[in-house]
């Protein structure tokens, strides 16, 4: 599974929110410590991201930072990952506590045994589709026909091209894909190589946006082909045997997202003093902000709104096992029930926000979603 998120090697480009909904967070966070459970000690652990760490996983680094783990007793090592399968994998084996994993990773972990538990969804969407320039012809799935388009064979959204091509009824005999190494992947349609390309939007818009290409990027969620994106996961032991650390590492990750989600120049900034070695690199704050805002625009979903920052729609949580047994998991996987996989027992208030802070949020990631369409 290729980057689920932008390298940090590949340059990038993103935005504020109201000032007055930052203080509103600090001010909600500050009242959430009265109520956070007592932990004894400190106790250390070891978080795993999907990939390497970048703007769309900064908001650990905002509740490291900002002392959200700290003030419910842990100290919490954050380590980049190698893709969301291997990160499932690493989190399943013991070798990380928790980690922050896209949903397709923990339903194929789970399908091939491992005992996994999402305790949270902090992004509804894994931003699977298909780039295209901004000048390009296509405008709707059916203008792919007679195409030529780009795709990393072993890329987390290649296995499923055929189930956006049956729902968007696509005749695929009349396209030709192109298998090319995802380090040329962007510049190809760039460089008018092939017509499209199928790609993560949060690893490949900051990418063409940081080459100053304009873009368009047709989702396939819009057609019914979704995942989620990252979740807060832990082996089902460490869940049964404890639920208050579940609890404080989920609402200290969600605690750190609301935080920069309210004021996300702060949030970056927060991230650059936590991981220097991104504030050196060429396009590192640029790359920050931009694939920022491309995961702050996945959080905008009636999930969150509606309920909390955290909650998983079951219903969809089914289609998504169901979808990933049917395109992207091995003939001997075995169906993971949804209803074990995924719960919804954390979802608390530290993940709500007000009409005027979702206003500003949305207002903050319209650019995004102007391209995301």
């Amino acid at each position: 599974m290729p980057n689920d998120t932008p390298s940090l090697t590949r340059p990038a480009s993103r935005r504020t929110v109201l000032k007055a909904g930052g203080a509103l967070a600090l001010g909600a966070a500050a009242g959430l410590r009265l109520a956070t459970p007592a932990i004894a000690q400190t106790r250390s652990l070891k978080l795993t991201l999907p990939w390497l760490a970048n703007g769309s996983t900064l908001f650990a680094y905002v509740a490291k930072n900002q002392g959200f783990f700290k003030k419910r007793g842990l100290d919490v090592s954050i380590s980049r990952g190698f893709g969301s399968v291997a990160a499932a994998q690493a989190v399943g084996a013991g070798e990380f506590d928790f980690g922050f994993v896209f949903a397709g990773g923990v339903i194929l972990g789970a399908a091939r045994g491992l005992p996994l538990v999402a305790m949270g969804t902090l992004g509804y969407d894994a931003t699977m589709g298909i780039a295209v320039r901004a000048d390009s012809p296509i405008k709707t799935p059916k203008d792919l026909e007679g195409k030529k388009i780009g795709t990393v064979p072993t890329s987390a959204e290649a296995p499923y091209w055929p189930a956006f091509a049956k729902k968007a009824g696509i005749d695929t005999s009349a396209i030709t894909m192109v298998q090319m190494d995802n380090r040329v992947l962007e510049q190809s349609v760039i460089n008018n190589q092939v017509d499209a390309i199928t790609a993560i939007a949060t690893s490949s818009v900051p990418v063409m946006m940081a080459l100053k290409q304009p873009c368009r990027f047709m989702l396939w969620s819009k057609s019914g082909v979704s995942l989620y994106a990252g979740q807060v996961v832990t082996r089902a032991e460490t869940l049964a045997k404890d639920k208050e650390l579940c609890k404080a590492v989920t609402d200290a990750l969600v605690e750190g997202l609301v935080y920069a989600m309210n004021d996300p120049e702060a949030g970056v900034d927060i991230f650059l003093k936590e991981v220097p070695e991104v504030a050196i690199t060429k396009g590192g704050k640029e790359n920050a902000t931009i694939s920022q805002g491309l995961m702050h625009y996945t959080v905008v979903a009636p999930e969150a709104e509606h309920h909390a920052i955290g909650y998983t729609d079951m219903a969809k949580a089914a289609g998504m096992v169901d979808m990933v047994m049917e395109y992207g998991a091995p003939k001997d996987a075995k169906r993971p029930d949804p209803a074990t996989l995924f719960t919804n027992q954390f979802v608390s208030d530290a993940g709500k926000l007000s009409p005027a802070q979702w206003a500003a949020v949305k207002k903050n990631v319209a650019e995004y979603a102007a391209i995301l369409g």
